[in-house]
């Protein structure tokens, strides 16, 4: 018995290399792009224990989740770390970073999360890289929730180490990431003798082995499946146009926004100021007396296939986040989302209006 899925010739080291190339032109970057076999936490994580050390005084911006974890992979690897905390429910500001750095002048490495999904902010990447380059500055960014919903452009901003995913915003496979590298990266990677070697984790074997070998040789069999799918959501990005793209996942957040503020009932943006909002995912506030996870698990009793989530943690009692990326940008997807949670929030009792929700958020979609 044969199965389209199982019974494919390998895929060529050619064939990976132009998947990387179509990466590259998303990306609009003339860097090295390596795409890693695993999920975006393989390259976050190999980028900072390659270009990090006991040399390194690194600031650490945290907006979410992710940001806690970059400092704490900073500190593993013997990093002296500067972390610029920022509320949750707000963006970090350029100013916030030259700050840090007129306090911190011997700073030479800078982590930032371009988008937090689990928050729902987003940061002025364009903004913070000058300020980065001014003091020339090692730049990491994790774009992965951003890519595909907002500009992500790795050359225009000075970044050096831009990793993405491709399962939120691309519509597309978790089990591949990529990560772009410039030239002064690869240097300070080079100079690390700590940097992972003969390691999953090694971008320095993808440099040494893939890329000054002209891309021929594979460093281990490729995952297949997953490539392949990367291949195809950059494909429908291609065919659709990046802009169009971004412009659906814009809309939804805008749509979600202008809805949940008309639904009423003490629901309000998480993310206070919508110039700080992601594009690729909403987070809202419950109503006091409410528990967003239980809210949620109504939400999803009722329709199973809405993309409705809880925060994580302690989040999880007051935070739902409307997960209206990829596929799920779009006008239908939001009248879901908002039909969902206000069905759950008058069966709990609270008094909500959701003709005015869906009205508002047909009248906010661009």
């Amino acid at each position: 018995m044969t199965n389209l899925l199982l019974d494919l010739p390998p895929l060529s080291a050619a064939r990976f290399a132009s998947i990387e190339d179509r990466v590259a032109r998303l990306l609009g970057t003339g860097q090295d792009v390596v795409i890693t076999q695993g999920e975006a936490l393989l390259p976050l994580e190999g980028a900072i224990r390659a270009t990090a050390g006991p040399g390194t005084t690194a600031l650490n911006v945290i907006t979410g989740p992710y940001g806690q974890t970059f400092g704490d992979w900073l500190r593993d690897c013997g990093a002296t770390v500067v972390d610029l905390a920022v509320p949750f429910h707000t963006a970090v500001t350029a100013a916030q970073v030259r700050d840090a750095f007129a306090e911190h002048p011997e700073i030479d490495f800078v982590s930032l999360v371009h988008a937090e999904a689990a928050t729902g902010n987003t940061n002025p990447v364009a903004a913070i890289g000058e300020v980065v380059r001014e003091h020339g500055a090692l730049f990491y960014l994790d774009a992965v929730a951003s890519v595909g919903a907002e500009p992500v452009l790795p050359d225009a901003w000075g970044v050096d180490l831009c990793v993405i995913g491709a399962q939120k915003a691309m519509g597309g496979p978790a089990g591949v990431s990529a990560v772009s590298v410039s030239e002064r990266a690869w240097a300070r990677m080079a100079a690390n003798p700590n940097a992972p070697r003969r390691s999953y984790l090694s971008l320095l074997d993808w440099k040494e082995r893939w890329i000054d070998g002209g891309r021929r040789t594979l460093l281990h069999a490729p995952a297949q499946l997953e490539m392949l799918a990367l291949e195809a959501c950059v494909e429908r990005i291609e065919a659709e146009g990046l802009e169009t793209v971004m412009r659906r996942h814009a809309s939804a957040a805008a749509a979600t926004r202008a809805g949940a503020v008309a639904l009423g009932g003490g629901v309000t943006p998480y993310v206070r100021d919508a110039g700080d909002a992601a594009p690729v995912a909403t987070t809202l506030r419950v109503p006091s007396g409410t528990t967003a996870s239980e809210l949620v698990a109504r939400a999803l009793a009722a329709d199973p296939g809405v993309p409705l989530a809880a925060g994580g943690g302690e989040l999880a009692r007051e935070m739902v986040r409307v997960n209206h990326y990829g596929a799920e940008a779009t006008r239908g997807a939001v009248r879901r989302c908002l039909t969902a949670l206000g069905a759950a929030l008058a069966d709990a009792g609270v008094s909500v209006d959701l003709a005015g929700a869906l009205a508002a958020a047909e009248r906010a979609w661009g």
